[in-house]
C-alpha cells in the first residue's frame, strides 16, 4: 500500500534488552495500512556496539532527537516500559520535535527519578532475568513459546548508566506534548486512581494535559501479543487530536 507521505512518522522504541527488531509484527501491520514506521535500536542495545555497556540516558535520547529531527514534520513516538527515560528526555529538551508521544504499557518520568538508581557501580550491565523472575515484575500474558524463546535469543543486556541514571527535567512544555496512553497490563481506570494518588510510578501522569488513555488488556508486550490491534491504536494516534 502507498504511505500516506502527509502523515507524520510513526519513531517506535522499545523498552530494556530490546532493539528495532522487537517491533517486527507492529511495523508489518502499519506499513499495510500505509503508514511510516522507524523502529528503533537505542544506544548500549546493538550487540555489535562493544561499548554498548558505557553508553548512557543521554546517548539514547540524543540518538532519538537525531531521528525525530531528520523527518520533515515533528513525529510520533511510541515509548514501550522502560523506553520512558529517554523518550521523558527528549520530551523536556525538544517539544517541538514531537508532534504525539503513546507510552506502551508506561508512561513519563517524574523528574528527578530513575529506574535502578542503587544499581551497583561495578554492575556494568544487566541481562535479561529468567522468565519466572521477570514474570513476577511484569505480565507475560499473551506470550507464545515461540515469543519467549525469540525473546531470550535476540534480548541485549541493558547498559548499567542507563539504568543507574537519574531523569533531570526542567522543561514544563513536556507536560503539552499531546500524549496517549495505551494500558496493557495495568486498566486505565486504576492507573489514573494512583496517579491521582501520588503513585512515584505513575504521579506525572497526572500532570499531562492532553490527554487519552486507550485500554488494551494483555501482559507488558503487546507488540507480540496483539500487534495488529496495537498498530491499529498506533495508526489512529497518528491522526488524532488530543483534547
Amino acid at each position: 500500500m502507498t504511505t500516506n507521505t502527509g502523515e507524520p512518522t510513526i519513531v517506535l522504541i522499545a523498552g530494556h534488552w530490546l532493539g528495532a527488531w522487537a517491533w517486527d509484527e507492529v511495523v508489518e501491520h502499519l506499513t499495510a495500512a500505509g503508514r511510516r514506521a522507524v523502529p528503533m535500536t537505542l544506544p548500549g542495545l546493538d550487540e555489535a556496539d562493544h561499548e554498548r555497556a558505557i553508553r548512557t540516558l543521554d546517548d539514547q535520547a540524543a540518538a532519538i532527537e537525531r531521528a525525530a529531527a531528520s523527518e520533515e514534520q515533528p513525529v510520533i513516538i511510541v515509548a514501550h516500559s522502560g523506553a520512558n527515560a529517554p523518550v521523558s528526555l527528549v520530551l523536556d529538551q525538544h517539544p517541538e520535535l514531537v508532534r504525539h508521544v503513546v507510552w506502551v504499557d508506561s508512561g513519563p518520568v517524574a523528574p528527578g527519578a530513575g529506574f535502578a538508581p542503587d544499581l551497583p557501580d561495578d554492575l556494568d550491565e544487566l541481562p535479561l532475568p529468567p522468565f519466572d523472575a521477570l514474570g513476577e515484575q511484569a505480565s507475560l500474558e499473551g506470550l507464545s513459546s515461540h515469543d519467549l524463546e525469540r525473546f531470550r535469543a535476540l534480548a541485549v543486556p541493558e547498559p548499567g548508566p542507563v539504568l543507574r541514571q537519574p531523569v533531570e527535567l526542567t522543561n514544563d512544555a513536556r507536560l503539552q506534548v499531546p500524549t496517549t496512553l495505551v494500558c496493557c497490563s495495568i486498566p486505565s481506570a486504576q492507573l489514573m486512581e494512583l496517579a491521582n494518588a501520588g503513585h512515584p510510578m505513575f504521579a506525572e501522569v497526572a500532570n499531562l494535559q492532553h490527554l487519552d488513555l486507550v485500554d488494551l488488556p494483555t501482559g507488558h508486550w503487546p507488540m507480540w501479543s496483539r500487534p495488529d490491534d496495537l498498530a491499529q491504536l498506533l495508526a489512529a494516534a497518528a491522526t488524532s487530536r488530543v483534547s
